[in-house]
Order: C-alpha cells, then sequence, then structure tokens
C-alpha cells in the first residue's frame, strides 16, 4: 500500500452556533462559489456542540477575523492511504477500519495526534505538520511513502529521524473514552458538482438553519436522535454524510447512493475536548481586498446579496438558535449497519 502526503496545508477551527452569522458570507462563498477562491480543501461538519471547519490556507483567508473562530494553534497535512496507486478520487477504497489498524494505532504508540476525515471518495488522516517526520518513520515499514508536488506524485525524501526512536511494543489498548451510538441512521453520499446551484438553497438551509421547528419535532420525539451534518468540497469532489430525515428532504435521483440502500451507525467517542490540547482565538491579518469586502458586508443587518442563482436564502440564520455548551471536538465513526 501507498501513503500519500498531500500538498493542502491546513487548518482545522471550531465556532460555537451562536456565532456562525459572523462567516456565513465565507461559509457560502467557500462551498457554493469556490471558482471564485483558490480553495481546493474545504470541509464544514456541524455537530450538536459546534461547527468545525477543516480548509486549506487559502480558503482560511476566506473568514473574517474574529475571536469566535477557535483554531487548533497548528497547521495539518492530510494523508491518503491508496491501494493500487492513482488519485484518492482513483484508488481502491481502503477502509476505515484498516486505516485505523495500520495507521492510526502506530501514531498512537508514539504519542502522535491525528484528525480523521472520512469523505464519500476516501478517507483522509491529518498529522500536525512538525509531526511529519516522526510519522513517516513510523510508518515507513509498512507503507511505501510518496509525496504529492504540484500535482505529481514523487518519493518522499528520508527525513532522518532516527535517534531516540524506538518502536514499542504491542500492548493491551484499553477503552478510556466513554462511547454511545445515537438513535439516527446516516448515508454517505455525494452529488455531481454541477447540479450544486439547483439544491443550493436547500443545502443552505440545512447548513443553517438546523435548530428550527422540523429539527425540534424530531428531538422531542426521539431523545436519542443528534444533530450531524457534513458538507466537504475537496478537489472538485462533492461529499455529503447525513442522516436518513434529511436525505428525504433533497430531490431523487440527484444524490449518489449505492443500489442496496446501505445505511450508517454513528459511534462518538469521547465527551470532552480530545487531541488538540490548547486552541487559541483567531487573529491575523487579511492579505487580499476580497477579505475586506466580505468584513464590510457582515457589518450590515444582513449581508449583500449572492450572485445569481444564490441570492434566494439569507445567510443569517434564525435569532432562535440557543447558546450551546462551549465548543467540544468529537471523534465520529461510522460502522455499517
Amino acid at each position: 500500500m501507498e501513503l500519500h502526503i498531500l500538498e493542502h496545508r491546513l487548518k482545522v477551527a471550531s465556532i460555537a452556533k451562536e456565532s456562525v452569522p459572523l462567516f456565513t458570507y465565507g461559509l457560502i462563498k467557500l462551498a457554493f462559489l469556490s471558482s471564485k477562491t483558490r480553495c481546493k480543501f474545504f470541509s464544514l461538519t456541524e455537530t450538536p456542540e459546534d461547527y468545525t471547519i477543516i480548509v486549506d490556507e487559502e480558503g482560511f483567508l476566506e473568514l473574517p477575523s474574529s475571536e469566535q473562530l477557535s483554531v487548533a494553534d497548528a497547521t495539518w497535512l492530510a494523508l491518503n492511504v491508496v491501494s493500487g496507486g492513482g488519485s484518492f478520487s482513483s484508488s481502491q477504497p481502503i477502509g476505515v477500519t484498516k486505516i485505523a489498524k495500520s495507521v492510526i494505532a502506530p501514531l498512537a504508540d508514539q504519542n502522535i495526534s491525528v484528525f480523521m476525515l472520512s469523505t464519500y471518495q476516501t478517507d483522509f488522516i491529518l498529522v500536525r505538520e512538525r509531526d511529519l517526520p516522526f510519522v513517516t518513520h513510523t510508518l515507513a515499514a509498512e507503507f511505501t511513502i510518496l509525496r504529492v508536488v504540484n500535482g505529481e506524485t514523487v518519493a518522499a525524501d528520508s527525513l532522518g529521524i532516527t535517534n531516540g526512536f524506538v518502536k514499542p511494543k504491542m500492548v493491551q489498548r484499553p477503552v478510556i473514552h466513554p462511547l454511545s451510538s445515537p438513535s439516527n441512521m446516516f448515508c454517505v453520499t455525494s452529488l455531481d458538482p454541477d447540479t450544486l446551484p439547483t439544491v443550493a438553497t436547500l443545502l443552505m438551509d440545512v447548513m443553517f438553519y438546523s435548530n428550527g421547528v422540523k429539527e425540534a419535532v424530531v428531538s422531542n420525539e426521539d431523545c436519542g436522535h443528534i444533530r450531524f451534518f457534513s458538507f466537504s468540497l475537496i478537489e472538485g469532489y462533492i461529499s455529503l454524510v447525513m442522516d436518513v430525515q434529511t436525505q428525504q428532504r433533497f430531490p431523487n435521483n440527484l444524490l449518489f447512493t449505492s443500489a442496496s440502500g446501505e445505511l450508517w451507525k454513528m459511534v462518538r467517542i469521547g465527551g470532552q475536548p480530545l487531541g488538540f490540547g490548547t486552541r487559541r482565538k483567531h487573529q491575523r491579518c487579511h492579505q487580499c481586498l476580497e477579505s475586506q469586502s466580505s468584513r464590510e458586508a457582515l457589518d450590515a443587518p444582513h449581508p449583500s446579496p449572492l450572485p445569481a442563482p444564490l441570492q434566494i436564502l439569507p445567510v443569517l440564520p434564525p435569532a432562535s438558535i440557543p447558546r450551546p455548551h462551549p465548543p467540544t471536538f468529537f471523534l465520529q465513526y461510522f460502522i455499517n449497519q
């Protein structure tokens, strides 16, 4: 198997739900107007606690400078396990179970933190850029390690980490974080990017109006139901993770689904911050004029109209969004039902 180190340099951030109106302009641009940006890697996930954003450095500039944006204090690199060569879109799927055993577990033995992002197309393992030498040394015995440079896959240079590095013995790993499984059934799907404008209004409704009346009704009927929705746009490919109730809102034959109607259950690991340590508030200067206009638009009661056909829906969510608990990072796993 091959382990590809992708070119993307990523930021991982969290937005409290009541602060989302400050960021909707940039988020909508990244999700629906990507041709107007230089962003190649964008993922937005809503959990019951907050919104988590994974975005490359170019896309990060589209977000306004604000103390309401909590950013993991590191630059992250995306790794991709590939079977049979090729890019992530054309390779054979490996599966999270095999990745956990062959990648995540060995890195955990070295106390190297990872962040997992699963999409319809593939699975990404995110590691801190500063940990990369230790990552490659740990995994070199099991993988052919390649690096993507200017779109071309080349052999990764040896980073020379040998002194003081001891491969640990295999030990029994106790369960140290609580597990829970919400009652929702989930699907992992995609859609043709050319059809994105036809469902843009619906997607914005799902992303930013999730605490409306319909969601409250579901919560009252089923106390085990949680809010979870993920949208990713990575190198031109769209991935969606949603529960069955949300999927039913989309037009028939629009989403890519398996012929068997495969559904998944979620296992949530942990109920407290995991993996990131101390996070910092996001404070930086913008490097482009477009970001300045974004801030000016957000100062108005309603942002400036979006280019057609995306001007149908206001981008400010309802004011009735309840104040959630402090942002918490959870690790989400999906298992086949």
